[in-house]
């Protein structure tokens, strides 16, 4: 049988270059992926090389042609998703000038703060400009420094040789389009934490003159924008060369990894929500109106859809609790391996995890742990906080740490569900779950339990953002159109709450409280050197 027209979905997180090959009806044939390191450096810096992505981007894509080479041969599409708030200074060749800065980074804060000081201030940024970039954007740059807006800034400030030489500062997925294409844009999600756009009207998303003019970055280092689902070009001659692929092949611009997970989760109806578990965390809806929730940091921003915002709520470490807890605190080899009876042979350490947490009752034992690895982004933008297990006494395992990192992630996204609830005016009552971590059964059920909310789980959670690229550049080449991905998705299990969700109401509160009396020790323990 002849192989249907198939999508490259390109799939780029913190933790590396994965990719698929996808069908129109979401059909994810193949999976390859590859590390990259975070570099985190002293002062709040994690970086990435992008050129280790595009080594592992070929890869990966000879990976799926050794598998599945009908359905590569099949490739008429590419399309990515990637990690957002990353930022790329890129030469007039299109080359590099430094290592990518994460989202994760938040060594421009303090040069933020410099651009756009002022009295009144909130953060240190002046609550005039604050208004001025509500009104505009429906969001501010984050005070913590951890989007492009403070990026630019630290290499303008930092790094003035560097900024001397760059033609374009570029997100993630939008170099990511240039190696390919040889064509330099942004996409109207990728640009908007430049904070530098109009985005009053979904489907007329510009820069605003007034906005680029404060933003201390000169206006020609700012790509031009385009719609998610626009076909931005074919495959440039030395990206078919590095990927064995015909220079015949159409590339749909895609979208960063919340924007994609939208989509991939087939939750495009308005106000249908799904909780993306992965390094990070985030739920999101699409909605019909740009609205902002200063208090909590949660807004409706552009997305794929062209006539929609999407609200997102973002947590910044979810997942990456589960990673430090294996590297920091349990090596592969350690006995907890043996006591979630799994050998080398038959799996990894997370399903260890993920058979010794029903060995643990709810509330684990009296063991809450706060998942602030990195500071936090919703419902508080607050980049002092720290994680932190209470509670430990002689008696308490390791088993017990372990449930108590499932719950502590799960109860903050309890916190910030009632902000959503709040968002949107009305209570979820079903969410889908989704994401690389969603796989844990488990942890599901602790997400039922801790926010009392039926859970559907994705059928395939770990390809969400590949199938959301791939039905992004589906719709962009007319394969299909947003309207019939609802159809199309699969959940493969619902979990509802059990009677353990009394015990996480009375946790829950506990928690909430933990966080109004160590919120002023973080801050006297993390505060920037003066």
């Amino acid at each position: 049988m002849a192989v249907a027209p198939q999508v490259l979905a390109i799939d780029l997180g913190t933790s590396g270059m994965k990719a698929a090959l996808v069908a129109a009806d979401g059909a994810v044939t193949g999976w390859a992926e590859r590390p990259v390191p975070l570099h985190v450096l002293p002062g709040g810096g994690a970086e990435q090389d992008p050129l280790a992505w595009w080594d592992a981007l070929a890869e990966v894509v000879a990976d799926l042609g050794r598998d599945h080479p009908d359905h590569l041969r099949a490739v008429t599409t590419i399309c990515s998703s990637t990690q957002g708030e990353g930022t790329i200074a890129v030469d007039a060749n299109g080359e590099p000038l430094t290592r990518c800065i994460s989202w994760l980074d938040m060594r421009g804060a303090a040069h933020l703060r410099k651009q756009f000081g002022g009295f009144p201030a909130y953060g240190g940024i002046s609550i005039l400009k604050v208004a001025r970039w509500l009104r505009l954007t429906g969001g501010m740059p984050s005070v913590t420094g951890k989007d492009p807006a403070a990026h630019m800034l630290l290499i303008r400030d930092a790094m003035p040789e560097v900024y001397a030489k760059t033609a374009t500062f570029l997100n993630v997925l939008d170099w990511i389009n240039l190696k390919l294409t040889g064509r330099t844009v942004a996409t109207v999600d990728s640009i908007l934490t430049s904070w530098v756009t109009d985005n009053r009207k979904a489907d007329a998303i510009r820069y605003s003159p007034e906005l680029v003019a404060a933003s201390g970055i000169d206006r020609d280092k700012f790509p031009p924008i385009v719609a998610c689902t626009e076909v931005i070009g074919t495959l440039a001659p030395g990206a078919a060369a590095h990927l064995g692929l015909p220079a015949s092949v159409r590339v749909v611009a895609g979208a960063i990894d919340n924007t994609a997970a939208a989509i991939g989760a087939g939750t495009v109806r308005d106000n249908e929500p799904h909780l993306y578990l992965g390094t990070s965390s985030w739920i999101a809806a699409h909605v019909p109106k740009k609205k902002t929730d200063v208090l909590t940091g949660i807004a409706s921003i552009p997305c794929a859809i062209p006539d929609r915002y999407l609200m997102t709520a973002l947590q910044a470490t979810a997942g990456a609790n589960l990673t430090w807890l294996r590297d920091k605190i349990v090596e592969y080899d350690d006995p907890l391996l043996s006591a979630g009876h799994i050998s080398r042979d038959e799996g990894t350490i997370f399903d260890a995890f993920d058979k010794i947490i029903p060995m643990v009752p709810a509330g684990a034992n009296g063991v809450i742990y706060t998942p602030w690895l990195y500071g936090e982004r919703a419902p508080v933008d607050d980049a002092n906080l720290r994680a932190a297990f209470l509670n430990i006494s002689l008696d308490t395992t390791r088993s017990d740490l372990l449930r108590a990192v499932f719950e502590g992630v799960a109860l903050n996204t309890r916190w910030l569900a009632k902000a959503v609830d709040r968002f949107l005016g009305a209570p979820v009552t079903s969410m889908v779950i989704t994401g690389g971590a969603a796989r844990s059964g488990s942890w599901c059920q602790i997400f039922a339990d801790v926010l009392g909310i039926e859970i559907r789980r994705d059928a395939n959670p770990v390809a969400v953002n590949a199938r959301g690229a791939g039905w992004i550049g589906a719709v962009g080449a007319g394969m299909i159109t947003f309207a019939d991905l609802p159809a199309l998705s699969r959940n493969d299990h619902v979990f509802t709450p059990g009677a353990d969700h009394a015990t996480y109401d009375e946790v829950y509160e506990i928690y909430q409280d933990l966080h109004k009396r160590l919120a002023p020790v973080y801050r006297r323990l993390n505060r920037p050197a003066r």
